[in-house]
C-alpha cells in the first residue's frame, strides 16, 4: 500500500469520458460499502436514498477560471500560458495594483527573464522570474481592467487526459458546478458535476444539511507523483476557506453524532486539515497541503461522494485510505468490468 507501483491499473482508452453525460444527474453511481466491502450499481439521482435526514452534506464552491491563455512572444513566436495562482495574482493586483502570479509558459524556446507576452490584443505578460520547478512569474498589465481582462481572454484548462480536436463551447457550463461562487480554480471539484439545482433541492427537503466551503484546486492535481515510496511524496498546496457558519454546523453534525458526507477528494482533504487537530474544524482560511494515504485516521468525515482517479494519483491513495485499499482496487476492476466513465467528465462513486 505504500508503493506507487500498488495504485496502478489499466484502463481501456475508451473508457475516458470526453464529455459529461446528457443530463449531470443521470451518470452512473457505484456504491461502495467501507465496511464490508459489498457494492451496489445505481445513478446519481438515487443519490437521495444513500443519504439520510440529518447527514451534512459539504460542497466546494470554487469556481474554474478560463486560466489557459493563447498569446505570442514579442518576436512572433507562439506561447500558451497557464495560470496556476490565480487567487494570489488578484492578492497581489489589490496590494501592488499589478496582476503577479505563478504560470506555466509553452513555448518552443523558453522567454528569458524581463521578456514580454502578447495575450490577445490589450494584455502585456512580462516575465520577472524563471523558478526551478518549471513554472515563471508573469506580471500582466492591461489598459483594461484586470483580471476581468485574463477572463475573457482566456479558455478553460481542461485536464489533459480529455484529447479533443477542439474545444467545445459547453464546457464553460459543462466544466463547473451549479453552485460555483469563487473563481480561483484551475480544476473543477469533479465529483460535484454531477448534481443538479433539482436533486440538491431534493436532499434539503430530504432533511439533509448543505454547506459548502472553498478550495481553489490548483494545477498540482495533475501532477505526477514521482518517487516509489509514497511516504516520502510532498503534496502540492491549495488555497482554502471555511467560513464560521460551515465550521460551527460541521462541529454540531460531529457533536450529535450525525454523518459528515464530503463531495470530492478537494473537501476530504480541507475537512480533514482543519479538524487535524482533533478538536472539531475551525473557521479560517489559508493554504492545505494535507497528503492523505493509506494508516490515516480521519477525525471530520464519515462519507464521500468521488469520481473514479488516474492510477498511481495522490487522489487514488485518497480514496484507499477512506475506503481501504483492496475494497477500492476491487471497486475499480468492477467499475472498468462494468464500463463506467471513467475521471473528470466519468461517473461517480459514494463510499459509506
Amino acid at each position: 500500500m505504500f508503493f506507487l507501483s500498488d495504485y496502478a491499473y489499466t484502463l481501456p482508452q475508451e473508457l475516458i469520458a470526453a464529455h459529461p453525460a446528457p443530463e449531470r444527474d443521470a451518470s452512473r453511481l457505484l456504491a461502495l460499502n467501507r465496511l464490508s466491502g459489498s457494492m451496489e450499481h445505481r445513478y446519481f439521482r438515487d443519490l437521495p436514498q444513500l443519504l439520510r435526514s440529518g447527514d451534512l452534506l459539504v460542497l466546494n464552491d470554487t469556481r474554474v477560471i478560463p486560466a489557459r491563455l493563447q498569446g505570442k512572444k514579442e518576436t512572433g513566436g507562439r506561447v500558451e500560458v497557464l495560470i496556476l495562482d490565480y487567487v494570489g495574482g488578484c492578492e497581489a493586483l489589490e496590494k501592488e495594483g499589478v496582476f503577479r502570479c505563478a504560470c506555466l509558459v509553452r513555448a518552443s524556446k523558453r522567454p528569458l527573464v524581463g521578456s514580454f507576452l502578447l495575450i490577445g490584443e490589450r494584455i502585456r505578460a512580462q516575465v520577472e522570474a524563471l523558478e526551478v520547478d518549471g513554472s515563471a512569474r508573469l506580471a500582466f498589465y492591461s489598459e483594461d481592467p484586470l483580471p476581468q481582462a485574463l477572463l475573457d481572454a482566456g479558455s478553460l484548462p481542461l485536464p489533459p487526459y480529455i484529447l479533443r480536436d477542439s474545444e467545445d463551447p459547453k464546457d464553460r457550463g459543462d466544466y463547473q458546478t451549479v453552485y460555483a461562487r469563487h473563481a480561483g480554480a484551475v480544476a473543477a471539484p469533479t465529483a460535484g458535476l454531477h448534481f443538479t439545482e433539482g436533486l440538491l433541492r431534493d436532499l434539503a427537503d430530504q432533511g439533509v444539511e448543505i454547506r459548502r466551503l472553498t478550495l481553489h484546486v490548483g494545477y498540482g492535481t495533475f501532477a505526477p507523483v514521482r518517487v516509489e515510496d509514497i511516504r516520502t511524496h510532498r503534496m502540492h498546496s491549495e488555497r482554502f476557506e471555511i467560513s464560521g457558519e460551515t465550521a460551527a454546523a460541521i462541529c454540531r453534525a460531529k457533536a450529535e453524532g450525525r454523518r459528515v458526507v464530503a463531495v470530492g477528494t478537494t473537501c476530504v482533504r480541507t475537512l480533514e486539515y482543519a479538524g487535524r487537530e482533533g478538536r472539531g474544524v475551525t473557521a479560517g482560511k489559508g493554504s492545505c497541503d494535507l497528503f492523505i494515504y493509506p494508516g490515516f485516521d480521519f477525525k471530520i468525515v464519515d462519507a464521500m461522494l468521488t469520481n473514479f482517479h488516474l492510477p498511481e494519483t495522490t487522489l487514488m491513495m485518497l480514496v484507499s485510505a477512506f475506503a481501504g485499499y483492496q475494497p477500492i482496487m476491487a471497486a475499480y476492476r468492477e467499475a472498468i468490468a462494468r464500463r463506467y466513465r471513467f475521471f473528470s467528465y466519468g461517473d461517480a462513486m459514494f463510499i459509506g
